[in-house]
């Protein structure tokens, strides 16, 4: 048993040893939402379990989610979960903070951000499908914040279902290092319970209860035992590779010696190094598989101790943070706000996770990127949406809290005298954009006001104004994504709005270094206006999106001015010189200018700093980038060729094909333009039987003819405004 930490305060609830912070991600349909209502369950924390296709998950609260059997926003769950038989902590009750993340890839943010506040997580796949294309992404994410995670083959009675070849697929295309602890009994209509290889025992469970809770524990049956006894070698080769004492006994050909307590401890360090993968079939609708998948979250996933401690930054420090946070109830307070979430009764809540200290209700806060202090009204522990108001909150809680104004997703909450910033979480940038109006004069206001709140809320959802035509710009992550914000709208703030087409959010880029000078000099009988800033603009690595250096020497442009220089050269960059489009990936080094002792101003070098981007970049050799989707169909053989060829007339260009259980799944990259509507074509092609995902990709140079159609639509625009 692990040996209590002297870090934890005697005033909370379960010792910090005893926690575990766990997200739940997965494909779209894989079956995320229905496993975290098992968990819910069999936890006790609800009595009757709830599910997606007749909308009463818990987890999915939204109208939008119940009603499109999807989930749009991670929900954050706390839950308790004793092991049963055998295990590390038996008998010993931890607290699991659970997050149920969305699939759909227009709501990655919320992965991503959710992400980076776990300690481990649990990757669901589908057994029919093996690893889809969202899967990928979110593994990336995961490897990405370094979390520790354990696999759960879900759907084991599905027809078709292959648990043998998802952990080949887990291996294969996700370069992981997969080793299955239990073994499926049966699969299909046949799945009738588990073998787990560290006990070498199997969980049979009772066909009189559906429920899943009661099972019987039985011997291993025979025509399973040599599968067993192979399967258990190879977790023991595996977890050896990780552990001295396995190691040991691997190398004196001692693997009958070695005990259950010493498997599981080998299991637990191999899974924190990230390079190994424990997983555990099952079928969260037939409810078998959730009770072992959750003995092995305690188990195998670390606590808040367990995890290396927070990189963070002190004053002074620029791309290199110095400083660390470990988790210690008794450390100076220190937080990261990962999310918000505007409520119709509370108003602004606002996600944290605590790293270190102890956050209570009413204290204040210092928020570094502000530099100004908050207080909390009120701190709660989340439920999906109930809420439980607590007292405290201490280092490894995942709560959410009430009263701070100012609070934005990434920000760091921590004590004035011991300031400290986190690393926030990283968003993609939106491939799609539509205008919106209010359809009356009235709700012009409150047009602004959701609008805000929603941005505030959705890091990858951006409101703008297009300077030429005076309206007003949506961009987000699909179609998809900027219907479910049209529709909150409507819903929670009470909008009726028009939306017009939806537009590519194009990028604009150079290819050639280039000079520009900027010069903006006005007179008019009193003080004058001058700015003078000489530029060189370079390309920058893809994805680097903007660099800016300081070159100037021996004062010609006064410090004061250069980043008024550098606001307008920002500026500039925010409307190309081919359509008008944001340009991306461009170094900028300020090298030469000049002023006026009387006429300079703040403003001038502003102006001047928009003339030289605009000069240099003309001649910088610019071309326009398109989002480019990796697009995945999974089609039954007789349409295969139907689909390829429409794929093929949008511009796609086909990745690769690969048939199972005549089902042929066609990958390819496609621009996004051309990818409007696809959902009802892709129906009508194989008569209502193909389905198909879609993820961004990357950003591509425009074809001559297509980029001609372009700047010609771009020139239109402009002059009916």
């Amino acid at each position: 048993m692990a040996q209590l930490s002297p870090k934890n305060s005697p005033n909370r609830g379960k010792p910090l040893e005893y926690t575990r912070n766990i997200g739940i991600s997965a494909h779209i349909d894989a079956g995320k939402t229905t496993c975290s209502e098992r968990i819910l369950f069999y936890s006790g924390t609800v009595h009757k379990m709830g599910e997606v296709h007749e909308g009463t998950a818990v987890t999915d609260w939204m109208e939008q989610e119940r009603e499109r059997g999807i989930t749009i926003t991670s929900a954050a769950i706390s839950c308790n979960w004793t092991n049963r038989e055998g295990g590390l902590f038996k008998g010993i009750e931890h607290q699991i903070n659970l997050i149920d993340t969305p699939g759909h890839v227009d709501f990655t943010a919320e992965v991503e951000r959710s992400l980076r506040v776990l300690d481990g997580a649990v990757a669901v796949f589908c057994a029919v499908a093996g690893v889809q294309p969202q899967s990928e992404t979110v593994w990336r994410q995961m490897n990405k914040y370094s979390v520790p995670r354990i696999a759960f083959i879900n759907k084991m009675d599905r027809t078709g279902a292959d648990f043998y070849g998802a952990v080949k697929d887990i291996k294969e295309k996700l370069n992981g290092n997969p080793h299955p602890l239990y073994l499926p009994i049966g699969s299909e209509d046949k799945l009738s319970g588990l073998v787990d290889l560290v006990m070498m025992r199997a969980y049979v469970y009772d066909p009189a209860d559906p429920s899943g809770v009661k099972f019987n524990i039985q011997d291993i049956p025979a025509d399973m035992l040599d599968m067993a006894k192979e399967y258990r070698q190879s977790l023991i080769e595996g977890v050896a590779d990780f552990d001295d004492v396995i190691m040991e006994k691997v190398l004196e050909g001692a693997e009958d010696s070695i005990t259950e307590e010493q498997l599981r401890w080998g299991i637990r360090r191999a899974t924190m190094t990230r390079q190994f993968v424990g997983v555990i079939p099952g079928s969260a609708f037939k409810n078998k598989g959730v009770q072992m998948l959750m003995d092995s979250v305690v188990d195998y996933l670390p606590s808040p101790l367990d995890v290396p401690p927070i990189k963070a930054f002190q004053e002074g420090d620029t791309d290199v943070p110095t400083a660390e946070v470990v988790a210690d109830d008794f450390a100076s307070p220190t937080a990261l706000a990962f999310k918000l979430w505007s409520d119709p009764f509370v108003g602004k809540l606002v996600f944290i996770r605590v790293y270190s200290g102890t956050v209570t209700k009413g204290m204040t806060f210092y928020n570094p990127r502000t530099r100004r202090t908050e207080r909390i009204s009120r701190l709660l522990l989340l439920k999906a949406d109930q809420r439980e108001d607590i007292d405290a909150a201490y280092s490894g809680s995942i709560c959410a809290i009430i009263g701070a104004k100012d609070l934005i997703t990434g920000d760091t909450m921590c004590d004035k005298d011991h300031e400290i910033r986190l690393e926030p979480p990283t968003f993609p940038e939106p491939v799609i954009a539509m205008s919106i109006e209010p359809k009356t004069k009235s709700d012009q206001e409150k047009l602004s006001i959701g609008l805000q709140r929603l941005a505030e809320e959705d890091p990858t959802f951006v409101v703008s104004t297009n300077a030429e035509t005076g309206q007003t710009l949506i961009a987000g992550m699909g179609e998809l994504h900027l219907d479910i914000i049209r529709d909150r709208l409507f819903r929670e703030f009470k909008v009726e709005a028009t939306a017009g087409k939806p537009q590519i959010a194009y990028r604009e880029t150079i290819t050639a270094p280039a000079d520009g000078v900027g010069k903006f000099v006005r007179q008019s009988g009193g003080r004058g206006q001058y700015g003078h800033a000489e530029i060189k603009i370079e390309p920058l690595e893809k994805g680097k999106h903007y660099e800016f250096c300081n070159e100037i020497v021996g004062g010609a442009i006064p410090k004061e001015y250069i980043k008024p220089t550098e606001e307008g050269i920002k500026e500039a960059m925010l409307n190309g010189v081919i359509a008008g489009y944001p340009v991306v990936d461009v170094k900028v080094r300020l090298v030469f200018g000049s002023f006026h002792e009387v006429d300079s101003s703040e403003m001038a070098f502003k102006m001047a700093g928009i003339f030289a981007f605009k000069d240099a970049m003309a001649k910088a050799k610019p071309i326009l980038l398109e989002p480019v989707m990796k697009v995945e169909v999974v089609t039954p053989d007789e349409y295969q060729g139907d689909i390829m060829g429409d794929l093929n007339r949008r511009r796609g260009q086909i990745q690769g094909m690969e048939t199972k259980n005549n089902l042929c799944t066609i990958k390819a990259i496609v621009p996004l333009e051309t990818m409007f509507g696809y959902a009802t074509d892709v129906r009508s092609l194989s008569s209502g039987r193909a389905s198909y995902s879609m993820e961004p990709s990357h950003f591509e140079q425009v074809p001559s003819n297509v980029l001609k159609q372009i700047v010609e639509g771009s020139a239109k625009k402009a002059a009916r405004s």
